[in-house]
């Protein structure tokens, strides 16, 4: 079985944790991988899930990138905010924060995002920080709008009703429960293609079943309302898309029309029965596209001063706080 899928791998151990402050306060875990000098690669996860989903991305890029990744606000170690804290605003804000945390001025980056990631993305294209560190972006398993309408997770005909469920299922407080072979394959279902391996399932589940039921709900409520068309046309770097074409949550029209909207879009890549889980699902595919990026993007060697200062990977994690 590869180190990949291996349900008892170590989560890979930065070479810094960081806890970077966002504009209203909030308190963002970041961490850091991989050496000093190395191309730079920025992952924001999406929604329910945390820095562990890039778990796989890390272990390949951080051998010759550096690789920052932080938990959204409400997830993984970053501290739940109060409701009115979580918004498109706030996804920006807490993007800014950590490209200024951990590049220096005027350093560039490839940022990618998963679902809300992508979002998170959108949201910062008119932000003074993105437009400074994103030297191409990729955009994985996403939408910008109408996600409670064109999702398909809910099996019955597209129409009022379930839209409505849909929306009932994103705003939904409950809590999951612990991971059992039903919610596993309830997860799959949602969220994977059916080819998926157990492995994967069960990595998603475990990461899923994790992230704070307040936190999950204050977030379906944006997601049920997002409105990001306007930011998928002020993203003014290149950009590439990938998303699976057996995807429920955002369905595979939302990436083909982002993709056609984009000021400098870089093309859609599908990927075939593949879910919404993409970086998991499909690693090899994910990472390819970044280190593509990379190479068209950004500078041999990337020399520019970085924020780091130890190789990643081994060790234990240098912490500090950032204001």
């Amino acid at each position: 079985m590869s180190r990949l899928l291996r349900r008892d791998s170590a989560p890979p151990v930065p070479a810094r944790e960081l806890t970077v402050r966002s504009a209203d306060g909030a308190r963002i875990h970041v961490e850091v991988h991989g050496r000093d000098g190395a191309p730079a690669v920025v992952l924001a996860h999406g929604w329910t899930c945390s820095t562990r989903f890039w778990d796989a991305q890390i272990r390949d890029l951080a051998a010759d990138h550096r690789v920052v990744v932080y938990d959204q606000r409400g997830h993984g170690g970053s501290p739940a905010v109060a409701p009115g804290g979580c918004g498109t605003d706030a996804l920006a804000d807490d993007l800014e924060a950590v490209l200024a945390a951990t590049l220096e001025p005027g350093e560039k980056a490839v940022l990618g995002g998963h679902s809300m990631g992508g979002m998170t993305i959108m949201a910062a294209a008119r932000r003074a920080g993105l437009r400074e560190h994103a030297a191409a972006v990729l955009l994985c398993s996403t939408g910008s709008s109408r996600l409670p309408h064109e999702s398909t997770v809910v099996p019955v005909r597209a129409g009022a009703v379930r839209t409505r469920m849909t929306r009932g299922i994103l705003v939904a407080s409950a809590p999951l429960g612990p991971v059992t072979p039903i919610t596993r394959r309830v997860l799959k279902y949602a969220t994977m293609g059916a080819g998926s391996a157990p492995e994967r399932v069960d990595t998603c589940a475990r990461i899923v079943h994790a992230c704070p039921r307040k936190a999950r709900a204050a977030w379906g409520r944006v997601l049920a309302d997002l409105d990001l068309d306007a930011g998928v046309r002020e993203l003014r770097v290149p950009t590439a898309v990938i998303a699976g074409t057996a995807d429920r949550l955002t369905p595979i029209g939302h990436a083909r029309a982002i993709a056609a909207a984009l000021p400098d879009g870089l093309g859609l890549t599908e990927l075939t029965g593949l879910g919404h889980m993409t970086p998991v699902e499909a690693p090899e595919a994910v990472t390819a596209k970044l280190r593509e990026l990379v190479a068209a993007y950004l500078p041999a060697g990337a020399d520019a001063g970085t924020k780091t200062d130890s190789s990643a990977g081994t060790g234990t994690a240098e912490k500090e706080e950032v204001a």
